[in-house]
């Protein structure tokens, strides 16, 4: 009974619905849009300095943004050098990047160093940020496990130091480092403070594969910046999500401007 009165009180409303012209064009006015500098530098330990600038463009724009050869670069180091990157561009077969600017000297930083990029363009834009040279953490262990369909697993395994906030970056490659990764995520310690964590993944990996593992020890600001660029794609399109603005660690642009410190091994799975 309850069922055919729901079933009369959705039928005129369904009627009136049908009855009606629901198409209607709507004519938007979007504000114009006014690029901005997108920057990403990444200091590593014994590398050159290097840096990517590009310009941000509008949603209904090209997709490639492009490349910005006036900007001037600046990295200064704890002992007051100042180093300039100088444009010339360049896409690193190993591991893919496309990076701008780059400098003949290497980053000598060592953990709690800290270093300011400046960056302007030829308009007058300017961007700056700060990074502070995270310590390494050992990988301790990596293993594997296999199922009855000779699937197997991977576990990674390393010690999380106490009584400080953590933040990691996961990622497993097949083969190479040039192509995309076979996994890659962000977590914190907020859960696993001191204690020797493991990461896994599922039962994805057949015997004879090769696997580079890397754990990456890695700021707030860097941890921030990767979870917002994430929620940003998976809002992309969809018009259930909640749109994401990219949580920059840099004032004046878009971007991020943080050290890599990681530890990496190469395995091959087998039985």
């Amino acid at each position: 009974m309850m069922r055919n009165c729901v079933l009369y009180l959705l039928l005129p409303l369904l009627a009136m619905l049908s009855s009606c012209d629901l198409e209607k064009d709507i004519d938007v006015s979007l504000p114009a849009y006014a690029p901005q500098l997108v920057v990403e530098c990444y200091l590593e330990p014994g590398k050159q300095m290097r840096a990517t600038v590009l310009e941000s463009s509008g949603y209904f724009e090209e997709p490639n943004p492009p490349v910005v050869p006036d900007a001037i670069v600046y990295i200064t180091s704890p002992s007051g050098k100042r180093v300039q990157l100088k444009y010339k561009p360049v896409m690193v077969k190993s591991t893919g990047r496309f990076y701008t600017h780059t400098s003949s000297e290497v980053m000598t930083g060592k953990p709690g160093d800290i270093y300011h990029l400046e960056v302007e363009d030829g308009s007058g834009r300017k961007i700056s940020g700060f990074t502070k040279i995270q310590p390494k953490v050992n990988i301790e262990e990596v293993e594997w496990r296999f199922n009855d369909k000779d699937e197997a697993l991977l576990l990674t395994t390393f010690q999380d130091a106490p009584h400080m906030p953590n933040y990691y970056r996961y990622m497993t490659h097949v083969d190479s480092l040039s192509g995309g990764s076979d996994r890659d995520f962000v977590t914190s310690d907020d859960l696993t403070d001191g204690k020797r964590v493991s990461l896994g993944s599922s039962y994805r990996y057949a015997e004879g594969d090769t696997l580079i593992v890397t754990l990456y020890h890695i700021e707030k600001q860097y941890y921030d910046f990767l979870a917002s660029v994430s929620d940003a794609k998976n809002a992309n399109g969809n018009p259930f999500a909640q749109p994401s603005q990219i949580k920059s660690s840099l004032e004046g642009g878009i971007g991020i401007f943080t050290n890599l410190a990681y530890d990496r091994k190469t395995v091959v799975i087998k039985k």
